[in-house]
């Protein structure tokens, strides 16, 4: 499949089926949040009956760890590439990749009440912010002002996250949402 080719979690190497429901897991988490972790539809989508699912994993509560601990891996990948990309069009490239593992995120931003999805984007966003801000302030042409940079990429963040869904994330719906970034930077500038 498309996501965990050569996964390992945490000390263990995945198993090919481990590989099968972690992937589900992660599609279902990132289209519907923690509600479409149920383990029958699961079940059907890897084709192995539940029981492959509680030797594995035990419960749902493990499970949803794995896909954490996943997703705290692909969220290092990702902020890795974007401190190297050095285009708009580069940025927008890498989004485009990893479209599913930013909708996964979305919904931990959803369901943040949830102290270990709280934690975990704590975990990211130690490391993300600073592997996106260079290219944010080349893209949004704040090269010179980092504090306000850097305040535009909390307010671009949590904004990006409210609209995105696998419809709006596309090269033109992009464009158009760092066009408008753009142009709010341009109104702050004259108004300070």
């Amino acid at each position: 499949m498309w996501l965990l080719s050569t996964c390992k979690l945490g000390a263990f190497s995945m198993r090919e089926i481990e590989k099968n429901w972690l992937e589900a897991g992660y599609q279902y988490f990132a289209n519907e949040g923690p509600k479409g972790l149920k383990i029958e539809q699961l079940s059907r989508k890897v084709g192995k009956n539940k029981s492959s699912f509680y030797h594995l994993f035990v419960d749902l509560e493990v499970f949803i760890d794995s896909l954490l601990k996943f997703h705290l891996k692909q969220a290092k990948i990702i902020s890795e590439k974007e401190s190297k990309a050095e285009s708009e069009e580069e940025l927008i490239a890498i989004i485009l990749e990893h479209k599913i593992d930013l909708l996964f995120n979305r919904q931990l931003r959803i369901h943040r009440e949830q102290l270990r999805f709280e934690e975990c984007l704590r975990r990211i966003s130690q490391f993300s912010t600073q592997g996106l801000l260079p290219i944010w302030k080349n893209i949004i042409s704040l090269s010179e002002n980092t504090s306000l940079a850097l305040m535009m990429l909390h307010f671009g963040l949590d904004n990006f996250y409210l609209q995105i869904s696998m419809e709006t994330l596309n090269e033109s719906w992009l464009k158009a949402y760092f066009s408008d970034i753009r142009k709010m930077v341009v109104l702050f500038k004259r108004t300070f």
